[in-house]
């Protein structure tokens, strides 16, 4: 059993050469459309790795990249053989990454907002404590 600190390092390690792999390596065209490597989950015994995925674009070529992505779950495991120094390269499974698009749905809310603005007299809570 890995530590925490190290399965982080683990973690962090994995999500740069995944990365630089699918970026220069992997030549499948489903990979359409901005994909980032946003993290990854190693177990505690490092052998299943779960690697989260961000894709922009509509949901179809979300599905479309991440089945492309997971596809090449073998390719990117033997690759990282060669590349990391892990007694046991964990097995990948790939899922999509939903933090970006929640945020940008957030945003948009926040900016369709209408706030009434506050005349000169008016003291309100939101303005009371700050000075």
């Amino acid at each position: 059993m890995a530590d925490r600190r190290r399965i982080e390092r683990v973690n962090g390690l994995l999500r740069e050469e995944i990365s630089a792999l699918i970026a220069s390596q992997v030549n499948d065209p489903r990979l359409k459309g901005i994909i980032t490597i946003t993290r990854v989950q190693t177990a505690s015994d490092l052998r299943n790795a779960r690697v989260y995925v961000s894709v922009m674009g509509t949901e179809a070529v979300r599905r479309e990249a991440l089945d492309g992505i997971q596809s090449s779950a073998s390719y990117l495991r033997r690759e990282l053989r060669d590349r990391v120094a892990l007694r046991y390269v964990p097995f990948l499974k790939f899922a999509l990454d939903d933090a970006m698009l929640d945020a940008d749905r957030l945003m948009g809310i926040i900016d369709n907002l209408e706030v009434p603005e506050a005349s000169e007299g008016d003291e309100t809570a939101w303005t009371r404590g700050r000075a």
